[in-house]
């Protein structure tokens, strides 16, 4: 399943309606790709693999870091929050996927149809930190 992961996610970018077509921030150094997309678009086996739960009110954000000169994937440590537009906020917890050469950092949030959330991530490196924010609506297929 080397890169099954990564090929899945690639195909999501390409034909999924609710997903923009490239989410990145260039963020110091780092080249920041960024994406949240209901879960139910994994295959089961996927989602097995990563302990990720399919439900329909359940959402996947995957992270993934580049050097912004060589586009070599890059270890860091995530955290972060997701607050809805009432003020409740939700800490996300990531776990690391390495699989060869890609590393991606991938959380799970619960949410409800058209749902908006602000993200608000810290990235960090040595001495490098950086912070990710974005706005994302989900929905419910």
């Amino acid at each position: 399943m080397k890169l099954l992961l990564a090929a899945f996610l690639t195909l999501l970018l390409a034909t999924s309606s609710q997903l923009s077509a490239e989410q990145m921030q260039q963020l110091g150094l780092w080249d920041v790709h960024y994406i949240a997309f209901p879960a139910p678009l994994l295959t089961p086996e996927i989602a097995q693999q990563y302990r990720i739960q399919r439900s329909k009110y359940n959402a996947v954000i995957n992270i993934s870091v580049l050097n912004s000169q060589s586009q070599q994937a890059q270890k860091v440590s995530i955290s972060g929050i997701a607050k809805d537009l009432l003020g409740r906020q939700i800490a996300l917890d990531f776990t690391e996927v390495v699989e060869g050469k890609a590393i991606y950092y991938l959380a799970q949030l619960p949410f409800k149809d058209q749902q908006v959330f602000d993200f608000t991530l810290t990235l960090s490196q040595k001495e490098s930190l950086q912070q990710l924010k974005f706005k994302q609506k989900l929905y419910v297929d």
